[in-house]
């Protein structure tokens, strides 16, 4: 009985107190949970070494190697890159890095396991932002972490963040902000077989060349500096040939050749995933590509491209140059102007061969076995670039073609299902104040090619909801 009472007297006492700071708990949840972070942050940061204590990044890096350098709030102007070798480590805060020397990159992470970077600003300021080089340039690395990065201004036809020779890397959650420029994209060389050079928009967001298990997910590319208008190309003669071989190119049109101008003139790209041979196992999922020349540019095997948006470009992606076991699924493509998705051989791709003489035998580079599902593609020929092709009659949402060359195999075994290609002119367009129905902006929603070099053999489609074109839904039967 006593023990009850006291017990009793105990909970009477205590009541107010603890409905006290339950109600405050409550009320400063959201601080507490700050509070938390904040100490996190410290108690990190207060065992890492911090560059205030340098004279420089490059000094508090090569003090402490191996180890995460702590960079707090503040600008940091630097004029040769910061370097991170096979010592590892990496860096990581608040702070913002200014490379004021247009002709070095920004960072460059060479021979690191293990090495991260997080959380950093690295930027160009203005009159410097036009360059050669990559922000972020990462070659022959093991198990790099790239996160919550924001990559501004590094406007280079190269790319803002680039790996080379990387394996098990991951960009994630980062934003890559105006990485685009005007420059002269040359394709008189013999292997480029155009026979002409043009004045262009080029640079890339996010670039892979020799990588293995790649993670690239949650990253912003987003153009907001140069957009394709008509302005633009009067401004920078965007499209006219800059230089011109004797004789035309085999990729050269006849049209393009007379009249010296090319309107293939956008050639930025938000994701690159490059070299078809070496590249292989990379999952591509939930990025944002906003404003480009085209969303993703595959070239690679065993891709997985998975839950992205890419908004308002000329092109929404392809897999083409030996692109085998491509998984393309569940994407939005919105505004997309000459295609949304698009599966070729490209001038790459080659079937497998035996030594002979002197030249070595060579593995299949072939495209096909792949699966494209549960895409949905809206507002096509609503984007930034369809007064450039308005009319054309390539502007078509899904593509299957035929080779660029005749040694090229053909495109093979794709599986084709739960995809929507909608019509978003059919519920009305304000234009001048006023509501129009307007007809579809493509003439099919899937185009098969049934010409040329090896055209597309062991299509199957089903269950896909097509809303047709100007001819029709298809220039072909879609047999399942």
């Amino acid at each position: 009985m006593k023990h009850t009472a006291l017990s009793l007297l105990a909970a009477l006492l205590l009541f107010p107190l603890a409905a006290s700071q339950a109600a405050e708990l409550k009320a400063g949840a959201a601080v507490a949970v700050v509070d938390i972070a904040q100490a996190q942050t410290h108690e990190q940061r207060t065992h890492a070494p911090s560059v205030a204590d340098y004279p420089s990044i490059q000094e508090a890096i090569r003090a402490n190697p191996g180890r995460m350098v702590y960079v707090p709030a503040g600008d940091y102007a630097i004029s040769g890159k910061i370097h991170i070798g096979r010592q590892g480590g990496g860096l990581f805060g608040p702070g913002r890095i200014r490379q004021t020397n247009p002709g070095q990159p920004i960072l460059v992470i060479e021979g690191a396991t293990g090495a991260q970077i997080r959380d950093l600003t690295l930027m160009r300021p203005e009159g410097k932002t036009d360059t050669l080089t990559e922000g972020v340039l990462a070659i022959n690395c093991r198990d790099l972490v790239l996160e919550n990065l924001q990559v501004l201004d590094n406007r280079t036809r190269t790319a803002a963040i680039e790996l080379r020779d990387c394996y098990a890397s991951q960009v994630y959650n980062c934003l890559v902000r105006n990485y685009q420029c005007v420059s002269v994209d040359d394709r008189t060389s013999e292997k480029d077989n155009a026979g002409y050079a043009f004045k262009c928009l080029i640079g890339t967001g996010i670039t892979l060349k020799d990588c293995r298990g790649t993670l690239i997910q949650g990253n912003r590319v987003i153009e907001q500096h140069l957009f394709p208008t008509p302005e633009a190309k009067k401004t920078f003669h965007l499209g006219d040939f800059t230089k011109k071989n004797r004789v035309r190119g085999r990729f050269a049109k006849q049209e393009d050749w007379d009249r010296d101008y090319t309107d293939n003139w956008h050639q930025a790209t938000g994701i690159h995933v490059a070299c078809p041979t070496t590249t292989d196992f990379t999952q591509v999922l939930g990025n944002y590509v906003e404003n480009s020349g085209q969303g993703f540019d595959i070239h690679a095997d065993h891709v997985i491209v998975a839950q992205n948006i890419v908004k308002d470009t000329m092109v929404g992606m392809k897999a083409m140059h030996g692109s085998r076991n491509v998984l393309i699924v569940g994407n939005q493509f919105s505004q997309n102007d000459l295609w949304s998705i698009l599966l070729q051989p490209g001038a790459a791709s080659h079937a497998a061969s035996p030594a002979q003489d002197s030249k070595q035998a060579a593995e299949a580079n072939v495209d096909g076995g792949s699966i494209v599902a549960n895409n949905i593609i809206s507002d096509f020929g609503y984007g930034r670039c369809h007064w450039m092709r308005a009319g054309d009659a390539h502007g078509i949402p899904i593509r299957f073609e035929a080779g660029q060359t005749e040694k090229n195999p053909p495109l093979t075994d794709v599986i084709i299902q739960g995809n929507l290609v909608y019509n978003s002119g059919r519920d009305g367009v304000l234009m001048d104040g006023a509501v129009k129905v307007l007809p579809p902006r493509y003439t099919y929603a899937v185009h098969v090619a049934t010409e040329g070099y090896a055209p597309p053999k062991g299509l199957h489609f089903s269950n896909n909801l097509l809303h047709p074109g100007t001819k029709g839904v298809s220039n072909v039967d879609l047999k399942p």
